[in-house]
């Protein structure tokens, strides 16, 4: 199958699953999920095609089994995040930045995991990078370990069990097989809308901010006094 490079030909999905198999898939998910280094890598596009392959018998091993070892990566990547974060803390927020590492992504992260609390664990999974930093975040926010297991679990397995199940299932589908391309383009752009929402509301959040002054800036004159103004009057007379 041959599928569109979104990005370096060494990202390109279907080019790491047959270079690596399944572990290169484990990997990868581990990374992404709780690695600084892993938040460059495919983690959709990576596990749509995964199921797909599985679907389509490219990769040979049953769908349950990829299904609970993608599971399991995701939830252990974000368990290393998260020690990681409680180990570094607030170091990591003066860190400089380098080629792999960008401050901006530990405080949209940051920014992403204030705004949701707890939950964020799970939406941060279908935001590539903001996944990659969140249990990150946690771990240095010191947010409570039994709560960042229950909802650590239940995005990993919603995001890795989901993703790989929706390209297994749609893999049957001859228009999809056909057009795998215009597929993974597709997924990539899905997973790019949370982050486009996000920058459109933070412009316009600092838009209306910019104008406020500028429209109040004109300071409201405190009511005259009747009398003095009278009082005035008389004086000049």
């Amino acid at each position: 199958m041959n599928t569109l490079a979104l990005g370096p030909s060494w990202l390109d999905p279907d080019h790491l699953i047959g270079q690596f198999g399944l572990a290169g898939v484990l990997v990868i998910v581990f990374a992404e999920s709780g690695l600084l280094i892993g938040f460059f890598l495919p983690g959709d596009s990576l596990l749509f095609t995964t199921g797909l392959l599985v679907t389509t018998d490219k990769l040979h091993t049953p769908l349950w089994l990829v299904c609970v070892l993608v599971a399991l990566a995701a939830v252990i990547g974000d368990q290393v995040g998260y020690l990681f974060g409680r180990k570094v803390g607030p170091s990591l927020f003066s860190r400089p930045d380098s080629r792999l590492f960008k401050q901006e992504n530990v405080e949209k992260a940051h920014e992403f995991f204030e705004k949701h609390g707890p939950k964020s664990l799970i939406l941060a999974r279908f935001v590539p990078i903001v996944r990659t930093f969140t249990p990150i975040i946690a771990g240095v926010s010191r947010m409570n370990y039994r709560s960042f297991i229950v909802f650590n679990v239940i995005g990993g397995v919603l995001w890795g069990v989901g993703v790989t199940l929706l390209g297994a299932a749609l893999g049957n589908v001859e228009f999809v097989h056909k057009n795998i391309e215009a597929m993974l383009v597709l997924i990539v752009l899905i997973s790019v809308i949370p982050i486009a929402i996000e920058f459109l509301r933070a412009r316009s959040k600092a838009k209306k901010e910019g104008e406020g002054p500028a429209a109040g800036s004109g300071e409201a004159l405190p009511p005259q006094d009747p009398a003095a103004g009278r009082r005035g009057r008389h004086a000049k007379r």
